[in-house]
């Protein structure tokens, strides 16, 4: 008689660990999704590195230098707009602000490495805008263009789009060290494939085999695994060949499938070891964000598509007070290391192919905020009106700023940035046309920039 077995009771009797559950021809008919795909148009850029500065760094204490704050210290400025907190008076940035390189782009004492460094290299859009000035939705927003929902990630549809070049490696994958505000929506890859998802790393960890659990198997010797992940395989195909039409099963498949390939792969890519001391040193790879920064540079030389580092986990860079230690002591932690990324990508060859952005959800308030319950006012408040995102390496103009704030910085007011304009530039820099890059789900085209959006055209070379 014969009987079939289920293949959640297959896996959970035969699995012994993520690597052990797939192997490479696990999926037979047809390509790999992650295959590398033609773009619409050539491609100024093969790979992105987005710096997230998680919390909403401040603008006017970083990259949007506003003199004129100065003049209303302890005064009610003269525009007011509504924002989650209460606020009062002016503040005034207590950091210096000086000009670099050709473009005589602006900058604080904050980010003086990079500035110093790379000025020339940079495109600083000073006038972006969101739609609320929360966290959950602007973190949303920023990277998966739409706060109220859950949508996929941008990582997600350019890997749907685009596939990637090392279909030994996950094509999108996030780092941070624990979990960030809305967490995995973050990354997410929603009504996209599963396969498409970004591959989380806690970088708390600091080793290959702690950031990616079972990535290495103790149990079994080559040929036993390869004998028994055979087995799976023919378990596997035999349950999908009565459920055809199961999407989240053919991508839970092709996340086996990965996983057995990275065991080699992944073990050599998040190696720092087989980095120079002097690449580690320049990094600051003995900290959490100078760590994830190389690691970001090994895996887009690998091929990956698209890697986030978020700078810290629950908003960091959210300054609702003790803004002058605490901003000084973030640009300590961040300012060294994206200055070695971008000297490390230019000396390999890989900025020509790489856009970098860096920047958060929403910036700050140039008037102080009111602490709730009394005390001393010594922070600011979330400000989604205008705030700073800058961009650096393949098809971007550097030293140079676009758009503008109002006098105090509290308001984008000259070639207006929003969020899903950002998004389309991306798209755009990558071969992507954002109008054609679509899903259908539920009866509806979808894309990444729903019914908006347009290309920066200015900031392109």
């Amino acid at each position: 008689m014969e009987v079939k077995i289920s293949r959640r009771s297959a896996l959970g009797t035969f699995g012994t660990g993520i690597g052990l559950l797939a192997l490479p021809h696990l999926i037979e008919a047809g390509e790999s999704p992650l295959a590398v795909k033609q773009p619409h148009f050539p491609a100024k850029a093969k790979h992105i590195i987005h710096v997230y500065l998680n919390g909403g760094p401040s603008q006017v204490d970083t990259w949007d230098y506003k003199p004129a704050l100065a003049k209303y210290d302890g005064k009610k400025l003269p525009v007011h707009l509504p924002t989650e907190r209460e606020v009062g008076v002016a503040l005034p940035t207590p950091f210096k602000f000086k000009q670099y390189g050709e473009g005589g782009l602006w900058c604080s004492e904050i980010f003086e490495r990079t500035a110093s460094q790379h000025a020339d290299k940079i495109c600083v859009i000073n006038s972006m805008y969101a739609n609320t000035p929360n966290h959950e939705q602007s973190m949303r927003l920023m990277n998966s263009g739409d706060e109220r929902l859950s949508r996929p990630s941008y990582g997600a549809w350019l890997t749907y789009g685009l596939g990637t070049e090392n279909q030994n490696l996950p094509g999108y994958v996030a780092m941070c060290p624990g979990l960030p505000v809305a967490d995995s929506s973050n990354w997410r890859s929603s009504f996209l494939p599963g396969i498409y998802q970004g591959t989380y790393l806690d970088t708390r960890n600091d080793t290959v085999d702690k950031l990616i659990a079972n990535i290495n198997n103790s149990r079994l010797k080559p040929a036993a695994q390869q004998r028994q992940l055979e087995f799976l395989s023919k378990l596997n195909a035999q349950h999908r060949e009565l459920r055809q039409e199961d999407t989240q099963l053919e991508a839970r498949i092709q996340s086996f499938e990965l996983a057995y390939r990275m065991q080699m792969e992944a073990t050599d890519a998040f190696d720092l070891s087989r980095e120079t001391q002097a690449t580690q040193d320049l990094y600051k790879a003995d900290t959490v964000h100078g760590r994830q920064l190389l690691i970001a540079r090994r895996l887009i030389e690998r091929g990956v598509r698209v890697v986030q580092c978020f700078h810290g986990d629950v908003q960091p860079w959210d300054t609702h007070s003790g803004l002058a230690a605490g901003l000084r002591n973030l640009g300590n932690q961040a300012d060294p290391p994206i200055a070695a990324l971008l000297s490390d990508l230019e000396q390999r060859g890989l900025l020509d192919e790489t856009l970098v952005i860096c920047g958060g959800e929403f910036g700050r308030t140039p008037a102080i905020e009111i602490p709730i319950g009394g005390g001393k006012p010594t922070g600011r408040d979330h400000n989604h009106h205008g705030f700073t995102v800058w961009l650096a390496g393949a098809g971007v103009r550097g030293g140079m700023s676009y758009g503008a704030t109002d006098d105090f910085g509290y308001q984008a007011v000259q070639n207006r940035t929003h969020v899903h304009d950002l998004h389309a530039t991306m798209l755009h820099l990558m071969g992507i046309d954002h109008e054609k890059l679509t899903y259908r789900h539920s009866g509806r085209d979808f894309r990444l920039t729903d019914v908006h959006g347009k290309v920066i055209s200015d900031i392109l070379t």
